[in-house]
């Protein structure tokens, strides 16, 4: 497009669902229920963490700052979701439009890098237990969180400072929030460099992470299946059962979404990806940790007695 037709756009019209124009008002009833239902049960994960002795640990170190995560990761586009659910017209600054990309895309990225520590703490954890509390001592734990928000932030930040010098002509976007995606189609410019960079490095975060997970969890099965113990053998997979469950989901979903080398054609279908993505599996993640997992559920039940025991002694 010619410079001279180029107008400068100050703010994005996200259409949302308007195929659900009609379900507006049950809509955002459903995702403020599944959205505060989420912060409820990662807000009562990392409570209960920090709170009990019995869950401090490099385990549930982890697992807190994962709740944490999910929290913040689905606080970057939800609220405003239900904002526009609300309006309608339903309207985003240019500002606001970058900087929810990067806030997205930089908490999704340390979520699978610390996805990956995890499975690197479970692989210590069975392969090596002996040396456990050596190799995982509080200080290497500090360092790996550190690494996880410092590599998303290096590898986002660029992609991110490109999409924002952009220069766009159209201000409406199919979709319910600024994914990248729809961004790069209201750009004047022809886009395809830019989405085979967004391709090669999506590629690069998720599948080399899902790799390093898979070979871990390879060495840890090969080390579980080979404890003469059936007790021993159940006991050492129920540590790792709920995160291979959240790993799946996680990397399932997203490489959908940003693993192919056009992202253009299927937008409708990355419309109901993304709900899953950033609705569904932050509520999930605290119930799959908390019911399979024999310690977190008693902590839980140490702690609801001991509420209702306080409420019972006053007068």
């Amino acid at each position: 497009m010619d410079v001279q037709n180029q107008t400068t756009v100050t703010e994005f019209i996200l259409t949302a669902f308007p195929a659900l124009q009609k379900l507006q008002i049950f809509l955002f009833v459903a995702l403020l229920f599944t959205y505060l239902l989420t912060l409820t049960g990662n807000g009562v994960i990392i409570s209960l963490i920090w709170a009990d002795s019995r869950l401090q640990t490099p385990m549930y170190f982890f697992l807190s700052n994962l709740s944490l995560l999910d929290i913040s990761y689905t606080s970057s586009v939800t609220p405003k979701l239900l904002s526009f659910l609300l309006k309608d017209r339903k309207t985003i600054s240019l500002a606001g439009c970058i900087s929810q990309t990067y806030f997205f895309f930089i908490l999704g990225t340390v979520e699978f890098i610390l996805l990956v520590v995890m499975s690197f703490d479970r692989h210590v954890a069975i392969c090596n237990p002996l040396r456990y509390t050596i190799v995982m001592n509080s200080r290497l734990c500090l360092l790996l969180v550190l690494g996880c928000w410092v590599g998303a932030f290096l590898s986002v930040l660029c992609p991110t400072i490109v999409v924002s010098r952009l220069p766009f002509c159209h201000k409406e976007i199919h979709h319910f929030f600024c994914d990248i995606a729809p961004l790069l189609q209201v750009a004047c410019i022809d886009t395809h460099f830019i989405e085979m960079i967004n391709f090669l490095l999506s590629s690069l975060i998720l599948l080399t992470s899902l790799v390093i997970t898979t070979v871990s969890y390879t060495y840890i099965i090969s080390t579980i299946l080979r404890i003469p113990s059936a007790q021993g053998r159940q006991t050492a997979f129920s540590t790792c059962a709920s995160h291979i469950t959240v790993v799946s989901i996680a990397y399932g979903s997203n490489i959908f979404m940003y693993v192919r080398p056009s992202q253009s054609h299927s937008l409708e279908f990355d419309k109901e990806t993304a709900v899953f993505t950033i609705m569904v599996t932050p509520l999930l993640n605290p119930f799959i940790y908390s019911l399979r997992n024999e310690t977190v559920k008693d902590v839980f039940r140490d702690a609801v007695n001991k509420i209702i025991s306080s409420l019972h002694r006053k007068p």
